[in-house]
């Protein structure tokens, strides 16, 4: 592999003290600017969609636990 020959490539590769400042400065124009094209969902949507979470978070369990019972059930009935 050959070494960088020009003082930017080398800078690409170890970045100095004021390489890592610029690098920093950028990614966090480059966040800000990504934050700004992000689509905020309105109150109601947020609700909306938090409340059919809490549901079928709640479903899954109940449904689990249900399954989980039987199964426990079933085998006391076979293994007693």
């Amino acid at each position: 592999m050959t070494s960088p020959t020009s003082q930017e490539d080398q800078e690409k590769v170890i970045p100095t003290k004021k390489g890592k400042t610029a690098l920093k400065k950028s990614f966090l124009s480059s966040t800000i600017d990504e934050m700004k094209l992000v689509v905020w969902p309105s109150r109601q949507q947020l609700f909306s969609e938090s409340v059919a979470v809490i549901l079928m978070v709640t479903l899954s369990a109940v449904s689990i636990a249900a399954v989980s019972r039987f199964y426990g059930w079933a085998s006391t009935q076979i293994f007693r």
